[in-house]
């Protein structure tokens, strides 16, 4: 019973030289590109034309508002607490109110690693990433996003956010 036992591993290492020697492996590849040499291009002419994007994709920030206008952030200080590159900065005070709002609200950029963290640890929605990609910058200080500037993303992609996150909405 050990002599076969012994023959089918000599027979593998022989295998796997022969298909070292012969190449089999690269053949196997320029075969599939030449397969693919010959099937019709596909070229997406950038600027004209757009991918279709996920309602998951994580992109450009934006602070949202309720309906009535008021800010949705809480300043809970979460999405600052769970943010793993710590490019969140939020400082807050009481409103006469009692309630708790936010003064300054900074998104660095530049550190930002896009993992949707502090969207999912926002407990009110303030915090949404959205589809917006093309925000590219000449310098770093333009990187840095105010509170004013979230909100202003916030204003102009409210509708898509809404639809993006009522999407979502299953899988949270």
């Amino acid at each position: 019973m050990e002599i076969w036992y012994g023959v089918g591993n000599k027979m593998k290492n022989l295998l796997r030289h022969l298909k070292q020697f012969l190449l089999l492996d690269m053949l196997q590849g320029f075969g599939i590109t030449l397969a693919n040499l010959f099937r019709k291009k596909y070229t997406l002419m950038y600027p004209y034309e757009t991918t279709p994007i996920s309602p998951r994709f994580r992109g450009e920030h934006a602070l949202r508002r309720y309906p009535n206008g008021e800010e949705r952030c809480i300043a809970c200080k979460l999405c600052e607490a769970v943010c793993p590159a710590q490019a969140i900065t939020i400082e807050a005070e009481p409103r006469s109110d009692g309630s708790r709002r936010t003064t300054r609200y900074d998104i660095d950029m530049v550190k930002c690693i896009y993992c949707g963290l502090c969207e999912e640890a926002c407990p009110v929605d303030a915090i949404v990433e959205g589809p917006n990609m093309e925000f590219a910058a000449e310098d770093r200080k333009t990187l840095v996003y105010t509170k004013a500037k979230l909100l202003a993303n916030g204003e102009r992609l409210e509708p898509t956010l809404a639809e993006r996150l009522k999407k979502d909405g299953g899988y949270r």
